[in-house]
């Protein structure tokens, strides 16, 4: 009888216990996994929205790169960390292009995961060589339509955004064009300034210099929206082609199970870390767009990216490796 009498006091506060831990959160260093080399536009991002970050929640975030297999071998660490909150994932439009193009992931992208926010959204910009005689984006579709598998566009290599957002083109619009993948951005660039290609989706801060310089020419921005980075540039939406928006959202991810009053402690620094006049600045000067939306709207964002570019990859007969 006394047992049983105790049972449910017991078990009332051990209920109560999990989300008084929570609100304690943070109670030591917490660490961000960025995976990727250092000086990326992903680690960039990091290491912009981080110090705000650690003020708010009163403990420093201490970023970790561990790059490879195009943010695979990182984004697995924090797929099998504890779900406490102290191991956090910040990831890049590859997060929900990788299960088009890779066989077995380690994980579940989705399922493994807890969305907390999109950081911000860096632009891609349609760039061709300016020799190319079209101006906006109806006469690039109707010199490809005449000119079929002999216009060639560059990438920083297979299963990017810039790969897959022109093959998306070439589906939607039924053109024929040749994918030249390099093994970065740099030399892809370089190639196209120089006319060996011409064209190349690629984000808005590698191209928009470039372009000011007149090396090379922007038909359209991809985003659903005008980019504070070029508001002279319209978006794809803008120039007939219904339906197409790429977005490279940079996100933060928890390991799935992490406690709701955790990630809404993290959620609400990482907005008081992209309301800081400062921090917006430094992102607009990377050409990014400061978001922080929910995590449900995260979490919606990321099944339908997913779902996009497996139709995109199908559609263009690339098989995952």
């Amino acid at each position: 009888m006394r047992i049983s009498a105790l049972t449910p006091a017991l078990a009332a506060a051990l209920l109560a216990a999990v989300p008084a831990a929570a609100q304690q959160y943070p109670v030591k260093p917490v660490r961000m996994m960025v995976p990727f080399v250092a000086g990326g536009n992903t680690d960039i991002i990091a290491r912009i929205v981080t110090p705000e970050m650690s003020k708010a929640l009163g403990q420093p975030l201490i970023i970790e790169n561990r790059g490879g297999a195009g943010s695979i071998i990182g984004t697995e660490v924090v797929a099998k960390s504890p779900a406490d909150g102290y191991m956090l994932l910040v990831v890049s439009a590859a997060h929900v292009i990788n299960p088009a193009m890779v066989k077995k992931l380690p994980y579940d992208s989705l399922k493994d995961f807890a969305p907390i926010s999109i950081i911000a959204d860096v632009p891609t910009a349609f760039a061709i060589h300016p020799q190319l005689p079209v101006k906006n984006v109806k006469e690039f579709i109707a010199l490809a339509k005449a000119r079929p598998g002999q216009l060639n566009f560059s990438t920083a290599g297979r299963g990017t955004v810039g790969h897959l957002a022109a093959e998306l083109l070439s589906s939607m619009a039924k053109i024929s064009m040749v994918h030249v993948p390099y093994k970065g951005t740099g030399q892809s660039i370089t190639d196209l300034i120089a006319g060996y290609v011409q064209l190349q989706f690629s984000s808005m801060p590698a191209v928009i210099n470039h372009a000011r310089s007149g090396k090379l020419r922007l038909l359209a921005q991809t985003g659903a929206k005008r980019s504070a980075a070029a508001t002279d540039v319209p978006t794809m939406l803008e120039s007939g082609v219904a339906g197409f928006v790429v977005s490279s959202g940079f996100g933060l991810l928890a390991p799935a199970g992490t406690p709701r009053p955790v990630i809404d402690r993290v959620h609400g620094a990482l907005l008081k870390s992209l309301a800081d006049p400062g921090v917006r600045n430094n992102l607009s000067s990377q050409g990014a767009d400061p978001v922080g939306n929910t995590p449900e709207a995260y979490e919606a964002f990321n099944r339908s990216e997913i779902a996009k570019w497996i139709k995109v990859a199908r559609a263009a007969n690339i098989e995952p490796e």
